[in-house]
């Protein structure tokens, strides 16, 4: 058993077939499956179960996955190292919450660009669930979410702290009033989204359940929304100003241990923390230092 021999069938476990594999690893199927059936001979077992749509894991095939994973991290991360001579170069992507990119990052992207014009930066952003879990895959080097995470795999430093707010229409009452409304609505971005669930927890500690929901894609729609009264949110109070300042919402404080949430940076503990990685959080710190000291 070789590195390409658990590349490939990681690659096989992943995409379900042994034809979309050998299109993934651009080579031929009869390729994939001879390597496949040379591991299944050498460890003595059977790793994958064939049917009509492809392949499915074995319970060995099912053992053998999470090292087969490690095994391309490792050897990814082993490739980064040993060209990254201390110079900020090459592919970087990061993820951030939506709401994280239009108070922190608009500005910084471009300085950072500008700053390092080797580096191929891409910005992804999701939900704090969404985040974690591609941090976890190792399909982003890195991302901001809501905090703390404290998951054993992943280092996390704290950039930023933000206020929370609720937001509700401009004739929708006071904060009693508006939580005291029957049947009142929650209007949200997708779950996994860290600010839905603060808000659920929020209203259940005031007796508010059975929420109905509005889920959306965009702020903006949930500005939209929220304005024609269709519902509340909460949403970082920064984020809020500009909506608030033009009238179209009303803006409710919250005590402040409801409204106060951290903003982290994640990677994995265990892999490569490139320099490109080290300088776009190092371009972070001078402005979450500013705002701390605010």
């Amino acid at each position: 058993m070789d590195a390409a021999d658990l590349r490939i069938f990681e690659a096989v476990a992943r995409l379900g077939g042994m034809g979309r594999a050998a299109a993934a690893l651009n080579t031929v199927q009869s390729n994939v499956t001879q390597r496949v059936r040379r591991l299944e001979d050498e460890l003595g077992t059977t790793l994958f179960e064939r049917h009509a749509r492809g392949v499915g894991l074995t319970p060995a095939g099912r053992r053998l996955l999470p090292y087969a994973e490690k095994m391309a991290l490792l050897l990814r991360d082993a490739a980064r190292a040993a060209v990254d001579d201390g110079r900020p170069k090459g592919p970087l992507t990061v993820g951030a919450l939506e709401t994280t990119t239009a108070l922190r990052l608009s500005p910084l992207l471009a300085e950072f660009a500008a700053a390092e014009p080797d580096v191929d930066l891409s910005l992804k952003t999701g939900t704090t669930a969404e985040l974690v879990r591609a941090v976890l895959a190792a399909e982003l080097d890195g991302a901001l979410v809501c905090g703390p995470v404290a998951h054993p795999e992943l280092a996390e430093e704290r950039l930023y702290d933000e206020e929370l707010a609720l937001m509700t229409a401009p004739a929708a009452g006071g904060l009693e009033q508006v939580l005291a409304t029957a049947g009142l609505r929650i209007v949200v971005l997708r779950a996994g989204c860290s600010y839905r669930q603060r808000l659920e927890e929020m209203l259940a500690r005031r007796g508010v359940v059975g929420l109905r929901l509005l889920e959306f894609g965009t702020l903006e729609a949930i500005f939209g929304c929220v304005a024609a009264g269709l519902g509340v949110t909460l949403l970082p109070r920064a984020l809020i100003g500009p909506v608030w300042a033009a009238g179209r919402v009303a803006v409710h404080a919250l005590p402040p241990r409801e409204a106060r949430v951290e903003t982290v940076f994640i990677r994995r503990r265990d892999a490569h923390a490139s320099s490109a990685l080290g300088a776009f959080v190092a371009a972070m710190r001078p402005a979450a230092q500013a705002d701390a000291a605010a």
